[in-house]
C-alpha cells in the first residue's frame, strides 16, 4: 500500500514540475505550436519510467510538430526532474499524445446530433401517444 501511494505521489510531482517546464522551461519553438497540457503521468512501480501523457490542441500538423519538440526534449525533462525531484534514480520518460479530450468531444457532439434528430418535429410529444 505505501508503494502505490509513493508511486501515485511521484506521479503527481512529475506532472506539476513538467507542466511548468512546459509554460516557460522548454525552448523548442515546436512545443509551442499548440497549447499543451499534461493529463496524466503513469509511473512504474520501480519509478524507473514515467509516461506523460500530454493533450494538444491544434491543427494535426502543430501536434505533430509539438510531439517531435517533445521528443527532443526528453533528456532537458529528464535533467530537470532530476534537479527537481529527489528520487534515487530520476526515471526515463516518453511523452505520449493523449487524444481522449479528443474522442470525448466527438463523442459528445455526436450524442448531441442524435439528440437533436430525436425531438420530434413541430414540438410534437411522443408521450402523448397513448
Amino acid at each position: 500500500m505505501a508503494t502505490s501511494r509513493r508511486v501515485s505521489r511521484v506521479a503527481e510531482l512529475i506532472k506539476r514540475e513538467v507542466s511548468q517546464m512546459l509554460l516557460n522551461g522548454i525552448k523548442d519553438d515546436r512545443v509551442g505550436m499548440g497549447m499543451v497540457s499534461v493529463t496524466d503521468v503513469d509511473v512504474s512501480g520501480d519509478l524507473q519510467h514515467a509516461k506523460i501523457y500530454v493533450s494538444i490542441y491544434g491543427t494535426e500538423e502543430a501536434k505533430a510538430e509539438t510531439m517531435a519538440g517533445l521528443k527532443s526534449a526528453t533528456g532537458y525533462v529528464r535533467s530537470e526532474l532530476g534537479a527537481r525531484v529527489r528520487l534515487r534514480r530520476t526515471p526515463e520518460v516518453v511523452f505520449i499524445e493523449d487524444r481522449s479530450i479528443e474522442r470525448g468531444s466527438k463523442v459528445l457532439s455526436l450524442l448531441n446530433q442524435l439528440e437533436l434528430q430525436r425531438k420530434p418535429e413541430n414540438g410534437e410529444n411522443d408521450e402523448e401517444e397513448v
